[in-house]
């Protein structure tokens, strides 16, 4: 009789799609420590659902693009513009990281600006 409860029916999609804001979150959070491991395996892992598989398409891409970024600041430490470009490349994972933490917590997709577009 509770299965059939509009109340109840209501309660379990709206923790569903919590439950999405909550992954993707944190697949846009993990970023900042992890790398681009949390979003790998959302993307590996939740294949049956096409938001979850967007959000963490986009923060892998964002992800894969700043170890390409720390590459090359590494090679260029050796004529010491890297050091100065590693901790502005750190700062601004850690930025873009947090403000698409917050628009997915809001229940809005984001693009990050400076992404290379690999996984399509």
């Amino acid at each position: 009789m509770a299965e059939n409860d509009p109340k109840t029916r209501k309660e379990i999609t709206t923790m569903g799609s919590n439950e999405q804001r909550n992954i993707a979150m944190l697949t846009h959070l993990g970023g900042i420590i992890l790398g681009f491991i949390p979003s790998l395996l959302v993307y590996l892992i939740k294949t049956d659902d096409a938001t979850l598989r967007e959000h963490a398409k986009e923060a892998l891409n964002f992800q894969i693009t700043v170890l390409i970024a720390f590459v090359a600041c590494w090679v260029l430490t050796l004529v010491l513009i890297g050091i100065v470009l590693m901790p502005i490349v750190g700062i601004a994972n850690l930025v873009f990281c947090i403000i698409a933490a917050v628009k997915t917590s809001q229940g809005d997709t984001y693009r990050y600006p400076f992404a290379i577009r690999l996984l399509q």
